[in-house]
């Protein structure tokens, strides 16, 4: 077998894992951080983090099966560990980035829902009978 292909086998057998792991560890803490954010709607909750999870696969998939060709010219063991360095030491810096970025999506869907419910007004409570109501305060 040439090894070229050794190597192509090598950097699947890393690569599909490796991504597969990181999509767990975002679904399983994900779900615990969406099912906060939606507090009374744990099925959107579920659907939200399953639609993330699968746009992370398609797009990590899509990535390290496009990153799997090389022009590199492979004749020993040495040039396959050269090869998968690069190319796995990039599809985890790729992969690293993406989780980074659904943390902030994660993060910014959260701090939108804390920001929408701290923002509804709390009702004055009516005048005491016989008083009259307090003039409002101006606006800063």
């Amino acid at each position: 077998m040439q090894p070229v292909v050794v190597a192509y086998a090598l950097y699947l057998a890393i690569t599909v894992p490796l991504t597969v792991l990181v999509a767990r560890t975002l679904s399983k803490h994900g779900k615990t951080f969406l099912e906060d954010v939606f507090q009374d709607k744990t099925a959107l909750a579920h659907s939200v983090n399953q639609l993330l999870v699968v746009g992370f696969y398609l797009v990590s998939l899509g990535f390290v099966t496009l990153f799997l060709t090389s022009d590199d010219v492979v004749l020993d063991a040495r040039d396959v560990f050269e090869m998968l360095s690069v190319k796995v030491g990039t599809v985890a810096l790729v992969l690293g980035v993406m989780h980074v970025g659904n943390v902030l999506v994660f993060n910014g869907i959260r701090r939108k829902h804390l920001h929408n419910g701290a923002a509804r007004p709390v009702p004055m409570p009516p005048p005491y009978p016989g008083y009259p109501a307090p003039a409002p305060h101006p606006a800063p």
